[in-house]
């Protein structure tokens, strides 16, 4: 078990913050399958919250010492009833491994107009045409210009 800095503890509050709790232990207490349920989720998230329904803080402060020791993780933060406890992945080698996946082949950039507007497509044909023209600007009279009587 490693014991964290206070700058590492901060930085692993932040980052739990957002989290749900992914193992939680209730009257039954800390069992093996418990135990293998936290070790297995802290190998695929590194950092994990776990809910105690017990109301005894003692309890809870018990159970994190006793999960952190028998699982080799460090103590982030106790509140209330959830548990934060972190445990650094592994360094392992990782093999190179051929990828699946076919090369991409580039394709090439849609063209676009070069007097910088943009294709408008009109309706009412068979087929789509596309022209580049400027779009119709709506004329607006003004209330002075109105025939008087007419709303």
């Amino acid at each position: 078990m490693k014991e964290l800095t206070p700058a590492e503890r901060r930085d692993l509050r932040a980052r739990a913050h957002h989290l749900d709790p992914v193992v939680s232990i209730a009257a039954n207490g800390l069992s093996a399958t418990v135990l293998q349920e936290i070790d297995r989720s802290l190998k695929a998230h590194e950092l994990i919250k776990i809910r105690v329904y017990s109301d005894d803080r003692d309890l809870r402060g018990a159970l994190m010492a006793e999960i952190c020791k028998e699982l080799l993780c460090s103590p982030v933060q106790s509140i209330g009833k959830l548990l934060i406890v972190y445990r650094p992945e592994p360094k392992t080698e990782k093999t190179a491994q051929p990828s699946l996946r076919k090369p991409s082949v580039a394709r090439p950039k849609a063209l676009k107009p070069e007097s910088g507007r943009t294709a408008r497509t009109t309706r009412g044909t068979s087929a789509v045409r596309r022209s580049f023209a400027p779009k119709p600007t709506a004329k607006f009279r003004s209330s002075a210009a109105r025939k008087p009587g007419k709303r």
